[in-house]
């Protein structure tokens, strides 16, 4: 088996293993009454790019190798670095919705008894969710080694996350008030002490 079919085995286990980790906390968390729903045609373009570069277009690369031309080379280093930043970006990940609880969703939503959550990965960064997918796309540059599938993974996140997190941000400050303006004034978006 080569280096580069490695890195795509250990990419195909972090996509379901993300999905594993996604499903769960989905069935649980609709089963709290969503109360606002800012649900709109952007979110949903925001979540189809991202589902697009992160999942769509990689399986397609990892399947048919199209764009070969694209392909960087491959050594040890590049699937261990991208492996270790992808399992990361995974134990984020589910760091991530067992902090948010049945406060989490898929979409724009606030649910019935929604708290403000500053615990956790929420200490450091107001949208750690966002940090995981960053670390993803990292992981997926280093473990399918492919420009084109790189930033185009890149580009899927940054129009999820600029479509969203101006949203996201306002909706909870119309909940929470001052007590979200000063959170946002003790912490960074997505990048901890940077951004």
């Amino acid at each position: 088996m080569s280096l580069a079919s490695v890195g795509e085995a250990i990419w195909v286990l972090g996509i379901v293993a993300w999905y594993v980790i996604r499903y769960s906390f989905e069935r649980r968390a609709k089963r709290a009454r969503i109360v606002k729903d800012k649900n709109s045609l952007l979110d949903k373009v925001g979540l189809a790019s991202a589902l697009f570069g992160l999942a769509i277009f990689p399986v397609f690369y990892v399947i048919s190798g199209i764009p070969e031309a694209a392909d960087f080379p491959v050594h040890l280093w590049t699937v261990i670095l991208g492996g270790g930043i992808f399992l990361s970006a995974l134990v984020l990940f589910r760091i991530t919705h067992k902090s948010l609880g049945k406060n989490w969703s898929i979409t724009l939503q606030i649910r019935e008894q929604h708290c403000l959550v500053r615990t956790g990965p929420y200490a450091l960064v107001r949208h750690p969710m966002y940090t995981s997918f960053l670390l993803m796309v990292s992981g997926q540059f280093f473990l399918l080694a492919n420009w084109f599938v790189g930033l185009l993974g890149l580009l899927g996140f940054a129009i999820l996350f600029f479509l969203r997190v101006d949203k996201e941000e306002e909706m909870m400050l119309d909940k929470f008030g001052q007590q979200y303006r000063s959170y946002m004034g003790t912490s960074k978006r997505i990048i901890p002490f940077v951004y």
